[in-house]
């Protein structure tokens, strides 16, 4: 059975993200409060979890938790920031929307950025350690599939009902024969995804990230030396 609480005197939020390997939209965060005595022996990973016991679940986390809410980064801020970015800011946001000012944050995976001063603590593989955690990354998970199962009604051809905007062969063979909708990452970031579709989206975000590094660094030392004048061919 999952801990409730990692402080037990205090109101703790628990967040979780989904969404992160995707190549449509958006990253979505869940922050939940529950009760300081809360059990649910039911409640685990979402993804250990099928469709029909999430429903079930999420309907119970909402019932129950003294505090619960959605935050939402959509693709064009994604190619923007970067999915780390994108996914700390999303968790961000569903702090910031609770109706209950959370005094510790604990949140699944190893990197976080303050908000507000709260104290918080980052937990690899939290959503099978805490119970909190666990019950963002089911509402989370719920509110993103129910957005792309009605994306899916204008956008048949890219079969998100079932794949969710994960780089399946069936979602990327729809892309090489309809394109990208305006739901989707841009063309780059796309054809990496698509290119490092069976590798862990951890490894895929360091990925980028080094890559954004590295591309910052070539244009400051390019423009040390040229004193800013060179003109780039990006085609």
């Amino acid at each position: 059975m999952l801990k409730s609480y990692f402080q037990n005197k205090i109101h703790e939020a628990g967040c979780d993200e989904v969404g992160r390997g995707c190549i449509a939209v958006p990253v979505v965060a869940g922050a939940v409060i529950l009760p300081k005595n809360y059990k649910n022996d039911y409640i685990k990973d979402s993804k250990l979890i099928s469709p029909k016991k999430r429903k079930l679940l999420d309907l119970e986390i909402k019932k129950n938790a003294l505090a619960w809410s959605i935050g939402l980064v959509n693709n064009k801020q994604i190619d923007k920031l970067n999915i780390l970015k994108s996914s700390i800011l999303a968790i961000q946001k569903a702090i910031s929307k609770l109706k209950i000012t959370p005094r510790f944050i604990i949140v699944d995976g190893n990197q976080f950025e303050p908000l507000n001063d709260i104290p918080y603590k980052c937990i690899i593989k939290g959503d099978n350690k805490f119970l909190s955690i666990a019950a963002a990354s089911i509402i989370a998970k719920n509110y993103r599939d129910r957005l792309m199962i009605n994306l899916s009604k204008k956008y048949k051809m890219y079969s998100w009902e079932t794949n969710y905007g994960y780089p399946t062969l069936k979602h990327k063979e729809a892309i090489q024969s309809n394109g990208i909708t305006e739901y989707q990452l841009s063309t780059v970031l796309l054809h990496c995804r698509c290119l490092f579709a069976n590798v862990p989206c951890y490894v895929v975000s360091r990925i980028f990230i080094v890559t954004a590094l590295y591309v910052e660094i070539r244009l400051k030392s390019i423009n040390h030396v040229d004193g800013g004048n060179r003109m780039i061919d990006c085609h």
